[in-house]
């Protein structure tokens, strides 16, 4: 643990808006009793002046990359730090890190360092949904670098969505547990042995803003049996809850994945529970939401089941030009494992909806999140040639109380990361 010793901690900030919240970054580290020293970049001192940064830092401001050459400075920085955090990360910071890119004082030091590297990004939401920024976080994930947030909330102008960085207090959190290597004692899921257990043991990776948590995901169409042969079912063929499977795997948790009838692979590292029928989703359901953090129901789950079903095949020369099937309601998984979390968890819905347009679709999603009583309703617009089996996707996440906290589209990949961009503020901190 870090305990009282006091560490030689580089704070780098790059040039975003959010760098005013890169001071309260420094001072809860001074406060912390650390030596810190900031390396601002060019564009990030039309944010915050040097002398600010001096006077809370309580060390010179370094920024020239050919200043201090006797020294070997651009070196000898990254030699001496204990951990760096880079406050707030730009699109651009992060894709010169991802490429080992050296151009700047901030850039070099972090390629002459050994130490751990925590970033917050903090970017306009298009951009932290981009390909390329994606791209980019997850190999630096794949580095063993810790990313904290970006969060959702408000940003420049009138825009409100993901890109808004994490609070001072949260990332110097993170930033110390990396030192104490918090979260490299990942949780195992444990093997098949009994029937809804996953099919493998799974270690989730040791770093990202989901480092310690675990995730429960559900994915697919459920399918209830009229009889050995025919089925009840829907045109849900997994990809969206598998690419959150997958997000959610790559930002470091721990994944359980219940699926019905997928159409995709499943990701590897992520633990596998297949289930046929509603009654079996929600058995596995409210099995492993007890040992879950975070709940995504994304399953197209049947409303309703056949009342009984046939033990033979139904054949037309029997049953006649007509068959009159009788329904029965199926549970409201959603609504159960909303009723039955423990403090801390968060649950979040899936809603397809055959809404005319987003104003209908978001009334129709506020009525049904106050119904289901989850954190999170995501919702979007499903027909004939909409929603299903495509590999893009457009959604608007609802939060509880009925504000809309994002809207996202673009690949089901990079809507999956959107989407645990904004539900992850409300999960409590891993000590």
């Amino acid at each position: 643990m870090t305990g009282s010793r006091r560490l030689n901690v580089v704070v780098g900030i790059s040039g975003g808006i959010a760098a005013y919240k890169a001071v309260n970054v420094v001072r809860a580290l001074v406060l912390e009793g650390h030596d810190v020293h900031v390396i601002a970049t060019d564009a990030a001192l039309r944010f915050v002046g040097k002398p600010t940064l001096e006077a809370i830092s309580r060390n010179p401001v370094n920024s020239d990359l050919y200043e201090g050459v006797a020294q070997v400075r651009h070196v000898s920085i990254g030699q001496a730090a204990d951990l760096i955090v880079i406050a707030p990360a730009t699109a651009n910071t992060l894709a010169k890190l991802a490429h080992g890119l050296a151009d700047d004082l901030l850039g070099n030091t972090v390629l002459a360092s050994t130490a751990p590297i925590v970033v917050a990004p903090a970017m306009h939401t298009e951009m932290w949904g981009n390909p390329a920024t994606r791209a980019n976080v997850a190999l630096l994930r794949t580095r063993g670098i810790t990313i904290v947030g970006p969060a959702s909330g408000r940003l420049t102008g009138e825009d409100v969505g993901a890109g808004r960085m994490s609070e001072p207090d949260d990332i110097v959190r993170a930033a110390l547990a990396a030192v104490d290597g918090a979260g490299a004692d990942s949780a195992a899921v444990p093997a098949a042995s009994t029937p809804g257990a996953p099919d493998a043991d799974v270690t989730a990776p040791s770093s990202g803003d989901l480092a310690g948590f675990r995730v429960l995901i559900s994915a697919g169409g459920t399918r209830e049996p009229l009889d050995p042969v025919r089925f009840l079912g829907n045109r849900s063929s997994g990809r969206q809850g598998v690419a959150l499977a997958a997000a959610a795997f790559e930002r470091g948790a721990s994944v359980t994945l219940l699926a019905a009838h997928l159409e995709v692979p499943v990701p590897e590292g992520v633990a596998v529970v297949h289930v046929q029928t509603a009654a079996e989703l929600e058995e596995a359901a409210r099995d492993h939401a007890q040992r879950s953090d975070l709940v995504i129901m994304a399953a197209a789950v049947a409303d309703y089941r056949p009342a009984g079903v046939a033990e033979q095949k139904i054949k037309k020369e029997t049953a006649g030009d007509r068959v009159t099937l009788e329904l029965v309601r199926n549970p409201d998984i959603l609504a159960t494992i909303a009723a039955e979390r423990r403090d801390g968890r968060v649950v979040v819905g899936f809603a397809a909806e055959t809404a005319a347009d987003e104003d209908e679709l978001v009334r129709v999603g506020r009525a049904k999140l106050e119904r289901k009583g989850c954190d999170y309703l995501v919702l979007n617009r499903v027909g004939w040639s909409l929603g299903f089996a495509a590999e893009d996707n457009a959604v608007v996440v609802v939060q509880r109380g009925g504000d809309i906290v994002m809207e996202a589209s673009g690949s089901k990949a990079t809507v999956a990361h959107r989407i645990l961009d904004a539900v992850h503020p409300a999960l409590l901190p891993r000590a």
